[in-house]
């Protein structure tokens, strides 16, 4: 398969264009051919047009790229090693959705043939690539596994806004369903990725490999925003604790926040989910979640309080949220906190004004219901959720202009401590 593929005999075909797949899918497309695949045509269209439709790619980074893109999943009969890679949410109860995944493996099953390979790249529990997803290929296509077609896994790793660990310098995770397998995937990604491979024993370690990276931040996040509740009682400041804590040599440098996203905020459900399963009830991933999933609340309410400790009338305190993403330079929103924090504030029938320089206001008013402003004046209080690199430079003068007196600016990450003037402000940050 591998020596074939690099002859260009065979193609490669990319599932889900989405922030993982797409760079994949290009970054492939400049030593191969390659089907790109979507299930949504505008967005097929824009990629068709060099855009990005998740903005972390620019133009050029289409230019010289050897790939088709199409929603017509037919054309996935024209590939040969098929890559996987769509979402894997959880629903309201927080619990594992594989709708996404399994519709492309029906999707893909549909469409192979004997002796492809299939590789997944979406997080997912241990055994689920086995257990839930080759019965829909072999269903969908008539084929048998492993004797038809091969499987393997190997899961994303890449950071969204993060331009220093990508696809090519981040060492790459894969197994496969048995040694030849691993062998061809191996070989198959070591053509893009310059970091190297890491052969995993087997699909089930790679899965999980994957699932407590993730779960392993979120536990230590939830740590920090434990402490930070803590220190915030004591009147210290958090941020401080952790600069003077952090000059020893083995400290672990996580610091508290709002852990959103489809990664960390995700990730750790599929894992409980699975361990309830077979009968286990873990208990530090199940309280490092409540912990994190309590912090927009936290927040909000703790704004509250200070609204009314100065005496303000909350019924017409106006509060400005700045930043709406899920982390700092990307337009993603998906599982975002601060949603939490807004909500809790409008459950006092707090106005509140929503900013942000990345994300999309259609997106925000579809997925939330939130309508998007501009900034406006006399504000009571400021909440800075997201430190967006165009936040960073801001200084006291401007909160001023915008606020209505005295106000109380909150500094979820703490970017303004040593820059803000205390007697101007009620200053308080996790």
């Amino acid at each position: 398969m591998f020596n074939q593929i690099k002859s260009k005999e065979k193609k490669i075909s990319v599932i889900g264009l989405g922030y993982v797949g797409l760079p994949i899918a290009l970054e492939f497309a400049k030593n191969v051919p390659v089907i790109g695949f979507d299930i949504k045509p505008e967005r097929v269209e824009m990629m068709k047009n060099k855009i990005d439709p998740s903005q972390e790619l620019s133009s050029e980074d289409f230019e010289g790229a050897d790939i088709e893109f199409t929603d017509n999943p037919q054309d996935l009969k024209k590939a040969d090693f098929h890559i996987v890679a769509v979402p894997t949410p959880i629903n309201e109860h927080n619990q594992p959705d594989l709708t996404p995944l399994l519709s492309a493996c029906k999707t893909v099953g549909q469409n192979i043939k004997k002796g492809d390979y299939v590789v997944f790249e979406s997080t997912v529990y241990p055994g689920c690539t086995e257990e839930d997803c080759i019965p829909v290929l072999e269903k969908e296509s008539g084929l048998k596994f492993p004797d038809d077609f091969k499987v393997g896994y190997s899961p994303e790793r890449i950071n969204p806004g993060d331009k220093e660990h990508t696809l090519t310098t981040i060492v790459k995770v894969v197994s496969g369903c048995d040694a030849e397998a691993l062998d061809n995937i191996a070989k198959v990604y070591e053509m893009v990725v310059e970091a190297g491979v890491h052969r995993a024993s087997s699909i089930k370690v790679a899965e999980a490999a994957k699932i407590i990276e993730n779960t392993q931040r979120d536990v230590n996040i939830a740590l920090m925003n434990e402490l930070s509740i803590i220190f915030s009682r004591m009147n210290i400041n958090t941020y401080e604790v952790l600069e003077a804590a952090g000059t020893k040599w083995n400290f672990l440098r996580f610091y508290p926040g709002l852990v959103g996203g489809h990664c960390i905020g995700v990730d750790p459900y599929y894992l409980v989910y699975k361990a309830r399963e077979l009968g286990y009830h873990p208990q530090i991933i199940n309280s490092g979640r409540f912990v994190n999933d309590s912090m927009g609340g936290y927040i909000a309410k703790q704004l509250v309080k200070r609204i009314i400790g100065l005496q303000k009338d909350i019924r017409t305190a106006k509060v400005l949220v700045m930043g709406v993403t899920f982390k700092e330079n990307v337009s993603d929103i998906r599982n975002s906190k601060v949603v939490d924090v807004i909500n809790e504030l409008k459950s006092y029938y707090i106005d509140v004004d929503v900013v942000d320089p990345y994300a999309k206001p259609e997106e925000v008013k579809h997925e939330y219901g939130i309508d998007m402003t501009d900034v406006k004046d006399n504000y009571d209080a400021i909440v800075v959720a997201v430190n967006h690199k165009e936040y960073l430079d801001l200084n006291e003068e401007y909160f001023k202009q915008i606020m209505n007196g005295k106000g109380i600016l909150v500094d979820v990450k703490g970017i303004y401590r040593n820059k803000i003037n205390k007697d101007n402000f009620y200053y308080w940050s996790l």
